[in-house]
């Protein structure tokens, strides 16, 4: 059974020390720990993946670990109040029967105020399942495995952070697996309004990349974009920006849109998915390369006549030489544009950090520490994407760290 395992192991990088076109500056935004994980027996630790709003302003988000079946995971509710504070509560406990266990990524609402996401492990075959939670009378929540991933010609272990899920204009359901299909190296997979699964693209990384970590995303058009952590280039990169692309009678094309190479200054394998602006350009961040070797952010702009131009926003290591970053959570945009995002590690105390990137209208981007996290009982190990209230405050998790050392949930005020 193939289950995660929580390390705070730092991988060291070599400074490189070189001039940057990019502003750096310090911010004002203020951090708030809204849960501590870890107060009982019964309570999740250890949430890997990012949060979800409803439209009351409660947050709902998942657990890899705890809960009351044997630590297969949870799905937590918090509900902020009056004062201030925030009430949580446990809706759903994995790793019971076939329900699936360790949950670790995001979930999505569909119009009705249900919830689906993915486990990494569990369900009939042992390789993970898609499930629904349904509220019923009572406050309490139903959970429906809607399909268990075989492996084989299957999908199997939608295991990281990133690979959430995704609703087409029809309410189908669409998502990847790191492993599974013909070559072990991944899928990208629907799941129809009648709960019956199929498999959209299978990956091989000598062709056209392996082992998609990220959940896709769909343009306008209906086609489906996302990265794959290896391969690409015919078997010599380092990861993908891929487009799935729905054909008249049915099937999927994909291409290849970006190949990211070893060279010094491109990124390597890429854990996160990737995000549109308003003008078609795709953003996304990589877990290392670029100019310091711990990662970048880019761009990737559609030039006339096909293809795709990257361009390098941020390479990340070059404020404190010879800390390590390590990207997952990919990056959001704002309203005006500003593109938010979070490491793993590094920052000034060691435990990631929450960034914003600011476009200076002559094509730089102002890079801006909103706060780094490792200090007293604040939380470390940031892998979840963030999310982005009406008021332009951001939401997350931490792996580790406050009060009781097992994770937290936090907000950032600008």
């Amino acid at each position: 059974m193939k289950k995660r395992t929580i390390s705070l192991t730092l991988q060291s990088a070599t400074a490189v020390f070189a001039m940057t076109l990019l502003a750096t500056r310090a911010s004002a935004a203020t951090e708030k720990v809204l849960h501590n994980f870890g107060a009982s027996a019964t309570d999740g630790v250890n949430p890997l993946a990012g949060l979800v709003i409803d439209e009351d302003g409660n947050l709902f988000g998942t657990t890899c670990y705890g809960g009351t079946h044997g630590g297969g995971g949870t799905v937590f509710e918090l509900t902020p109040k009056e004062d201030g504070f925030w009430t949580e509560k446990v809706l759903h406990s994995f790793g019971h029967g076939d329900s699936g266990s360790y949950p670790s990524a995001g979930m999505i609402f569909d119009r009705s105020g249900n919830l689906y996401g993915t486990t990494e492990n569990g369900g009939a075959h042992g390789v993970g399942t898609v499930f629904e939670l349904k509220p019923v009378a009572g406050g309490k929540w139903t959970e429906t495995v809607l399909h268990s991933f075989k492996e084989g010609a299957d999908g199997g272990y939608p295991n990281d952070p990133g690979s959430g899920l995704i609703f087409d204009k029809s309410g189908n359901l669409f998502g990847t697996t790191e492993n599974g299909g013909p070559y072990d190296e991944g899928t990208v997979f629907e799941i129809d309004t009648a709960g019956q699964e199929t498999v959209l693209h299978t990956f091989f990384q000598n062709t056209d990349g392996g082992y998609p970590f990220a959940a896709p995303i769909f343009d306008a058009a209906g086609n489906i974009y996302s990265t794959t952590s290896i391969g690409g280039d015919r078997g010599n990169g380092t990861g993908t920006v891929y487009e799935l692309t729905p054909g008249e009678g049915g099937g999927w094309t994909e291409t290849e849109l970006h190949s990211f190479i070893y060279n010094g200054t491109d990124g390597t394998q890429p854990q996160s998915g990737v995000a549109f602006d308003a003008a078609g350009n795709l953003y996304g961040t990589t877990d290392r390369g670029g100019a310091y070797g711990v990662g970048m952010v880019y761009e990737l702009t559609p030039k006339q006549g096909g293809g795709w131009e990257e361009k390098i926003l941020h390479s990340f290591g070059h404020e404190y030489p010879g800390e390590t970053y390590g990207v997952f959570g990919g990056v959001l945009f704002d309203t005006k544009g500003n593109l938010y995002g979070t490491t793993i590690s590094g920052g000034i105390n060691g435990g990631g950090r929450v960034f914003e990137l600011k476009p200076m209208g002559d094509g730089s981007w102002e890079y801006t520490v909103l706060h780094d996290f490792g200090k007293g009982t604040d939380g470390f190990d940031i892998e979840g994407a963030l999310i982005i209230d009406a008021a332009g405050n951001l939401y997350g998790t931490t792996i580790l760290g406050g009060t009781h050392g097992m994770g937290t949930v936090f907000e950032i005020i600008p």
